[in-house]
Order: C-alpha cells, then sequence, then structure tokens
C-alpha cells in the first residue's frame, strides 16, 4: 500500500488523506462502539466525515472559509471541527496522529473479526449509509454553488 499523503498538495492528495482519515477513523474500536451506541447514526457519521474532510484540506492550507464553503458548513462548524472542539473532531484529529506516527501508512483492522465474516446484510447497509452521506454532501455542495451564483 503507499502512504497517504500527510501534507496533500492539490486535489488528489487531499481526497487520498480524507479517505484515509474517514476509513482509519471507522474502523477504529473506539468509534465502532460509539457507532453502535449513538442515537442518530446518520448525524453523527455525517460529522466524521465533514471533520475529516475539513481536516484533510486543512492540511493542504485551505483557509476555513474555503472549507466551510466547499463542505456547505458555516466557519464556526469547520474551526469547531478542526480545533477539536466536537467528538468527531477530536476523533479524526487522533486519527490523524496516529497517521502521521505510522509515516503515512494506513492499516485497518476490524476488531475481533476478518473482513471476510462480515455479514453480506451489514455491508450493503454500510453501502447504503455511504451512498446517502455522499449524496447529502453532493447536494449540499450544489446548493451552495446556486446560492453562490
Amino acid at each position: 500500500m503507499s502512504t497517504v499523503p500527510l501534507k496533500p498538495i492539490g486535489k488528489e492528495d487531499i481526497k487520498k488523506l480524507e479517505l484515509a482519515l474517514i476509513l482509519g477513523t471507522l474502523f477504529r474500536e473506539d468509534v465502532i462502539e460509539q457507532i453502535r451506541s449513538a442515537e442518530d447514526k446518520v448525524t453523527w457519521l455525517d460529522s466524521l466525515v465533514v471533520a475529516a474532510a475539513a481536516l484533510a484540506r486543512e492540511r493542504a492550507g485551505i483557509p476555513v472559509a474555503r472549507i466551510a464553503e466547499e463542505l456547505g458548513r458555516t466557519e464556526a462548524t469547520i474551526r469547531n471541527h478542526l480545533g477539536g472542539k466536537t467528538e468527531a473532531g477530536r476523533i479524526v484529529k487522533e486519527t490523524y496522529k496516529i497517521l502521521v506516527e505510522s509515516g503515512g501508512k494506513l492499516e485497518i483492522e476490524i476488531p475481533g473479526r476478518r473482513i471476510v465474516e462480515l455479514d453480506r446484510e451489514k455491508v450493503k447497509k454500510l453501502r447504503n449509509l455511504l451512498d446517502n452521506l455522499a449524496k447529502t454532501l453532493d447536494e449540499a455542495k450544489k446548493l451552495l454553488e446556486e446560492l453562490t451564483k
């Protein structure tokens, strides 16, 4: 596996870091437990995705105002995630620290399970959840683009 760019340069590097932060965070044992016990899983997962996207962009040197615009969130929300004032922001920053300590190498383990043992129905539900999150982010971006025109 190639290393994740810890100081991204360009959109492709930002996407690589963003994806590594999302996956590295979602498969942490403590995060899996929090997801299981979260009352509103979709909102909680959305916060993790936004925090990861914000951190990847911030590491690329993008200003907070532009990050907020790109992600369809307020500057205050982005600052709170980046400052670790939100649970999602704190967790994603911990994942970034793990990436830094590993030299940008992402290793994902599913606690107590092997990947081949995952229930097909659970995988289908997770795919649907990720698809819904991606659609929500795309809709927010389109709405923001329309509003700024």
